[in-house]
């Protein structure tokens, strides 16, 4: 059974910082590259970060680039936020691959102003 399970989220000021976790299992987690994604009231899903098995590639979203890092080990992805925003605020998913047709509950981040 897969199961993703995200957390670290919360309440921060504007330009604080968070860091996610998500736990994997389930599934051949070293085999396949995941990502974090994101959904913000009233919009779509935004595919925010992605790391390659074995970290041999990352990829992020324009409007995060430079703020966020994703990384890995053996069983759990990251992603450690800095510089927050107001538009960050949204429920942050855990992704396998760079799809979102396999994700966690979501942990909701919320960016105070």
């Amino acid at each position: 059974q897969v199961q993703l399970v995200e957390s670290g989220g919360g309440l921060v000021q504007s330009g604080g910082s968070l860091r996610l976790s998500c736990v994997a299992s389930g599934f051949s987690f070293n085999n396949e590259a995941m990502s974090w994604s994101r959904q913000a009231p009233g919009k779509g899903r935004e595919l925010v970060a992605s790391i390659g098995t074995a970290s041999i590639w990352t990829n992020y979203a324009d409007s995060v680039k430079g703020r966020f890092t994703i990384s890995r080990d053996r069983t759990a992805v990251y992603l450690q936020m800095h510089s927050l925003r107001p538009e960050d605020t949204a429920v942050y998913y855990c992704c396998r691959s760079t799809t979102f047709a396999s994700c966690g509950q979501g942990t909701q981040v919320t960016v105070s102003s």
